[in-house]
């Protein structure tokens, strides 16, 4: 299939435009704003050409499709109807959704997202200057003090980092964010790392009793300041007339939360960011690596869930206290497990497909991003998940115990190896990596999952078996032409307005509009199903089509009102026998559509299953032929 036809059975297993309120894409997939999560054809999208796997978070229908190829899709399906937003749009409206801790961690990660690309630079260049130092190649003083300029500075400004990106998110200005960030960790202030050494400089004792330090690495208290800050420039716009609004708000706005920030937030916030990396180091260094253990075992689960962003908190904080990030190498064994299982399932799997789907989704694993290779392999087949978690728990586990610790964030495994080139701790990262990966493939090979063209063929097996010792062995399927069990006009089934049908996911067949309220035997057969309200029947044809007669769309919600089935399961019909009927008013008076769908379900055991009739089908016309 092409990118175009692509699109349109995205959009009809969508429920139709209709459905959709808005798209957008990030850097790998479509995010869809829908109207009701209920009328996803979720299978159908899952299992088209391209799709990597998708599924439903924070308020979006998220179509993975990969980068590159994401963006050639949202231009079909704008193309082809579908409503834009951008997604600053999108993140306003998904913000809504969620319980209020959801909602909490999100905002986190709008924080702290924008600030991850500095650390991991910042990261990278510790990386760098260690390698120097442990090859003992001399640097000159000048370079020495350039490369301490490149690793440090992020550190010693991070409040006015903080301050400035909660400013953008709670929709202050970020012009004064930044100001009052930077007044946090003005010079003029005693330098609080200086402080913390206990040497000649000391803190400033405001009216006698107040210690007052730069606020050098904090990030909770810089974080609360720009919470109160922003919602406090706001407020202060809201009274000051437009005329001096650029003057007053600015001037009380930092004077206000200088004042705040020094003497009240960042004192007492300071302590409590103390106290939370306490036990958070207290978690990392619990005795045989249990800490690790705990969580690389349930951080790709976090992931799942959507609140991972809670870890950026943590790793910044510990990144400022100490230059050093235990979480990272837990977090690499963890999405190293998850990516091992995707290449087991890849190797394993006979299924083309899922070939294509799986060892792309692996490299993005291993390059940092997940996503990719829990929704569009290891979920969807389950076993390999949370294997895939026992192997991340063991090799999180064992990265405790080597005391590995990165000198950044927010890169991992292939890409995360530059934070232990220059720390001394690169053979033991690649040996966590190893043991990781080897587990999550291991497990996932021989325990988490079993190829379903293997299973497909041990039940042919057994089904054959049970068929040569009771000798109920069915007649070969035959070439058979199906005539119309519904008089009325001829409808295509993609045209159809139910995309459990209209995908073809039911198999292949044709719709009629009808303008009588008979139902009749398409074919000599004997009755399979008859649904109890009597809007449905399922026949096996004695040539061995299965067909199933849906009258209506939704009509099983009438409760049988308006619906006479007049066979029962069991009965052996002839082509043209009444098998029910039904009224057509009725049904319109419920508001319900009364097109009737003619499938033949078992489409995958023939070579074509082609609808032959157009216009209008009066009793004993063809409409399907299905040949082997």
């Amino acid at each position: 299939m092409n990118n175009q036809e692509i699109a349109k059975k995205v959009i009809d297993a969508l429920g139709g435009r209709e459905n959709v309120n808005s798209v957008a894409h990030c850097a790998t997939r479509l995010r869809v704003m829908v109207k009701d999560e209920g009328k996803i054809n979720k299978e159908v999208i899952e299992n088209l050409e391209k799709v990597q796997g998708a599924f439903f978070n924070s308020g979006q229908y998220q179509i993975i499709f990969g980068t590159g190829t994401v963006n050639k899709m949202y231009d079909e399906v704008v193309a082809l109807g579908l409503p834009t937003s951008s997604k600053d749009d999108m993140k306003a409206e998904a913000a809504k959704q969620g319980n209020w801790f959801q909602r909490a961690i999100r905002t986190f990660g709008d924080v702290f997202v924008p600030i991850i690309p500095v650390i991991v630079a910042t990261g990278l260049f510790m990386g760098v200057r260690g390698l120097f130092i442990a090859l003992e190649m001399p640097l000159p003083g000048d370079f020495a003090t350039y490369t301490q300029i490149l690793t440090d500075t992020a550190f010693i400004i991070l409040p006015g980092l903080v301050v400035w990106s909660t400013f953008r998110v709670f929709g202050g200005n970020p012009a004064v964010g930044i100001v009052l960030g930077m007044m946090l960790v003005s010079g003029s202030l005693p330098n609080a790392w200086a402080v913390a050494q206990g040497g000649e400089v000391t803190a400033m004792n405001f009216f006698g009793f107040i210690p007052v330090v730069g606020l050098q690495g904090s990030v909770l208290p810089a974080f609360i300041i720009g919470v109160v800050g922003a919602k406090f420039e706001k407020a202060v716009r809201k009274v000051v007339p437009d005329v001096i609004d650029l003057l007053v708000t600015p001037f009380v706005t930092l004077l206000v939360m200088s004042i705040l920030g020094l003497f009240v937030i960042g004192p007492v916030f300071h302590v409590v960011e103390n106290y939370i990396l306490i036990a958070t180091k207290a978690i990392l260094s619990m005795p045989f690596g249990l800490g690790g253990f705990l969580i690389g075992g349930v951080h790709q689960l976090i992931v799942v869930s959507g609140v991972h962003h809670i870890f950026n908190l943590l790793e910044v904080q510990l990144l400022a206290a100490d230059h050093a990030n235990p979480f990272n190498a837990i977090i690499t064994a963890a999405m190293t497990a998850q990516g091992a299982a995707t290449v087991a399932v890849g190797v394993k799997t006979k299924n083309p497909k899922l070939k294509t789907l799986a060892f792309p989704a692996a490299l993005s694993a291993f390059l940092g991003i997940t996503e990719p290779a829990i929704f569009g392999v290891n979920l969807r087949f389950r076993k390999p998940f949370f294997l895939s978690l026992i192997a991340g728990a063991i090799g999180g586990g064992l990265a405790s115990i080597l005391g590995l610790a990165g000198t950044g964030n927010g890169i991992t495994i292939i890409p995360g190896t530059m934070l232990y080139i220059g720390n001394g701790q690169l053979a033991q990262y690649l040996l966590m990596v190893a043991v990781s990966f080897a587990l999550g493939f291991a497990l996932t090979y021989m325990f988490g999952y079993e190829d379903e063209k293997e299973v497909a063929t041990e039940v042919e097996t057994e089904r054959l078996v049970q068929e040569e010792t009771t000798g109920n062995i069915p007649a070969a399927l035959q070439n058979e032409t199906l005539v119309t069990p519904i008089v009325g006009d001829v409808v295509a089934l993609a045209d159809v307005n139910d995309p459990v049908f209209s995908s073809g996911a039911m198999g292949q067949g044709i719709a009629v509009k009808p303008s009588q309220g008979v139902v009749y035997a398409p074919a000599d057969a004997e009755v399979s199903i008859v649904f109890p309200t009597g809007h449905a029947f399922g026949l096996k044809t004695t040539d061995g089509a299965e067909v199933l007669i849906h009258v209506g769309i939704d009509t099983v919600s009438m409760n049988g009102d308006g619906f006479e089935a007049k066979v029962a399961q069991g009965d052996k019909v002839k082509a043209g026998d009444v098998l029910g009927t039904f009224d057509s008013n009725k049904i319109a008076a419920a508001g319900l559509d009364d097109t009737t769908m003619v499938i033949v379900t078992n489409t995958a055991d023939y070579a074509s299953v082609a609808p032959v009739a157009t216009g209008s089908v009066a009793k004993g016309d063809a409409v399907i032929e299905v040949k082997i």
